[in-house]
């Protein structure tokens, strides 16, 4: 099984009673759970208990909101627990909490509508350097694994599952100041399922590459100096248009502020033809450590 393959199968979860699912986890090298896989996973689990309309065309996911309350061990399953807040004409809300050992690492609350013609208008997508060219996350990681400790090295240099493209990408161990804006490109390691739903389950994943990370950019230090701890706090997210994720998607990412050892940054989602697909919004820690 490939490793795109092994994500997929871990987002479409088990069922083990009646708005209730399981998930594993994919260890990338922290031990902890990557935040992206439960947000990915929350979604799905949120998606499976959403009926059909009437005329049996689907209700897709057009917003999220999340906040990560404890970390999550890589190493054991989270139970996802789905409350059924309400089925309306055209939207249907859920709530969903993660739960390991007894207690919950993440909730979140998302809304579903039938998809409906409307009012149109988008912001264009920056001009920017494109994908052809660029250099891998994992490329860029290779660089510098006789820098890394096991199993680290071995994690961040694997095959993945999705690959990832920095416009300006910063050496994480002797990081220059940059700016606030930070731009990766971003696309599935293979061909997936025409399945709606599992596009997005996917790009709720790879949402969360990267965006802490851009509070840092101007402050010339990255999540590998010694002093430095970052997490994920908060996490919202808007779908606007249809878009694969076997297809190359630019996040561009923007850092307005920073205050009280928590960094924000906003987010739009383009298809390689320039389509905004989707919004992004999150805050995290950023702490000196002593």
């Amino acid at each position: 099984m490939s490793v795109l393959d092994e994500l997929v199968t871990l987002l479409s979860l088990e069922k083990i009673e009646e708005n209730l699912f399981r998930g594993q986890s994919q260890d990338l090298g922290w031990g902890q759970v990557f935040g992206g896989q439960v947000l990915g996973q929350a979604l799905s689990a949120a998606a499976q208990t959403v009926p059909a309309n009437d005329d049996g065309t689907a209700r897709p996911v057009h917003s999220l909101q999340a906040y990560f309350l404890r970390p999550g061990d890589a190493k054991h399953p989270i139970v996802y627990d789905v409350d059924r807040i309400r089925d309306g004409a055209s939207f249907t809300t859920r709530r969903v909490v993660a739960i390991q050992f007894g207690r919950p690492i993440f909730q979140c609350a998302a809304s579903f509508q039938s998809v409906e013609d409307g009012f149109e208008h988008a912001d264009d997508m920056p001009s920017t350097t494109g994908p052809d060219g660029l250099l891998s996350e994992r490329d860029e990681w290779l660089k510098h694994a006789a820098r890394l400790p096991e199993p680290v090295r071995t994690m961040a240099t694997a095959e993945r599952p999705i690959e990832l493209r920095a416009v300006d990408p910063v050496d994480p161990f002797h990081p220059e100041k940059k700016g606030v804006d930070h731009a990766v490109w971003m696309r599935a390691s293979g061909r997936l399922p025409d399945d709606d739903a599992l596009h997005r389950y996917l790009l709720a994943y790879c949402s969360d590459f990267g965006f802490v990370p851009t509070t840092l950019r101007p402050h010339g230090v990255t999540w590998v100096t010694p002093t430095i701890k970052i997490a994920s706090i908060d996490h919202c997210m808007w779908f606007h248009r249809p878009f694969r994720m076997d297809d190359w998607l630019l996040h561009v990412m923007h850092s307005p502020s920073a205050s009280g050892a928590r960094g924000f940054v906003r987010g739009s989602i383009y298809a390689r033809d320039g389509t905004l697909v989707a919004s992004t919004a999150q805050e995290g820690l950023i702490r000196r450590r002593s």
